[in-house]
């Protein structure tokens, strides 16, 4: 399967496919030998969402029958083969995620039984919160249904956006903006940057910047996501991303920085535009879709296209695993879920696992699928702990 039509299988999943698109992806599954790529693809790739929501292929044929009956009515011939097609497109996709999904031979029982958390410690899903540290060294938490307003930033329990103004002093005051594990932010800055943050992630940022020098702010660790307003618009003033190994200055651009404290290496994934990044005084300029890593402990640097999609899903809710291992996967849903996670089978850290997973589903029926594939043998949820066998 080629990528082309692997964004297209991705984008139907996230119900963000165009026309054209699906028309493609029909034109793609005429082959015999395409339709059994495709139902891989599915099984692989969205077998916990397809688990835990059903794909409903007769309200698709219905609502496909329906838009024939409109289209009729209104005589609109062009409109009703492009509708056609679509919709075929869709009941196709449906009958192939039913047959993969529901077939006792390839997944055995569903998740009838799925061993419920009995302790008082509930594992949830992480949700939308952070500590704001304001220059006094004064905190207050942001959480959802609960507004604050200060000198110049107002939250709504969900986002914090900071007013724009330009410092008439030399002075620059900082604020500081944790987020916890089982939690995530989104911040505006003064200068209209737009910036996500995942789990366990600690941001430093001016409140203002000085007009005419460079706009710098310090992602102390975790995980964040860069939607920078142009220099152009600052007569000029670079932005600069501070962390720990490394230096990235932006040229008016979106990209993505993993810098966690229990991880060796840093990621820095180029969505779009241009982005210098400094390691030990030796500067790599990326293009989107490229990903610099740098390792601390061996001091390697490497850059490699990689799957953008994959690398900042989890900003809008998913989570996207693609050559991950069971470790790898483990850490990211433990920061999501607060969680522990313990492996009494060392040998299966290293295995792999493909998958879309959504943020908001259940911790017990994720790991659920997980095992319904034979990658662990028992798990055991106990006091916020998760026990892999």
């Amino acid at each position: 399967m080629n990528e082309k039509i692997k964004t297209i299988c991705i984008k139907y999943l996230m119900y963000d496919a165009d026309i054209e698109e699906l028309e493609i992806l029909e034109n793609w599954l005429k082959k015999s030998k395409n339709k059994q790529l495709f139902a891989n693809y599915l099984k692989i790739n969205y077998a916990m969402d397809i688990n835990i929501n059903p794909f409903d292929t007769e309200k698709s044929i219905n609502d496909f029958l329906e838009s024939i009956r409109n289209e009729q009515r209104n005589s609109k011939k062009l409109r009703l083969m492009r509708v056609f097609r679509y919709a075929a497109a869709a009941i196709v996709i449906g009958i192939f995620a039913t047959a993969y999904f529901f077939n006792d031979d390839l997944f055995g029982k569903s998740n009838e039984d799925i061993p419920k958390i009995t302790n008082q410690d509930i594992i949830l899903p992480g949700t939308d919160r952070a500590t704001l540290t304001l220059e006094d060294g004064s905190q207050i938490v942001l959480q959802k249904g609960k507004s604050i307003q200060t000198d110049n930033a107002n939250s709504n329990g969900e986002t914090l956006i900071y007013e724009a103004r330009s410092s008439i002093t030399d002075e620059i005051v900082y604020h500081d903006l944790n987020i916890p594990r089982g939690g995530q932010y989104y911040v505006e800055l003064s200068d209209g940057t737009k910036v996500w943050l995942n789990s366990e992630t600690h941001l430093k940022y001016p409140t203002s910047f000085i007009k005419g020098k460079s706009r710098e702010v310090q992602l102390v660790y975790g995980e964040a996501y860069f939607e920078v307003s142009p220099s152009t618009e600052h007569n000029g003033s670079k932005f600069k991303v501070h962390s720990p190994s490394q230096e990235v200055e932006v040229y008016g651009t979106e990209f993505n920085i993993k810098a966690y404290k229990d991880e060796s290496v840093t990621y820095t994934t180029l969505v779009g535009g241009k982005v210098g990044v400094n390691v030990n005084g030796v500067k790599q300029n990326l293009v989107p879709s490229q990903q610099l890593s740098y390792d601390t402990g061996t001091e390697q640097v490497k850059v490699s296209v990689v799957d953008v999609y994959s690398e900042i899903s989890w900003k809008d809710g998913i989570f996207s695993f693609e050559d991950k291992s069971l470790q790898d996967i483990m850490k990211v849903l433990s920061r999501w879920y607060d969680m522990e996670v313990v492996f009494e089978n060392e040998k299966i850290k290293n295995e792999e696992f493909f998958g879309l997973l959504r943020k908001d589903q259940k911790i017990e029926k994720i790991i659920a699928t997980i095992k319904e594939y034979g990658i662990i043998k028992d798990y055991e949820f106990k006091d916020k702990i998760l026990m892999i066998k």
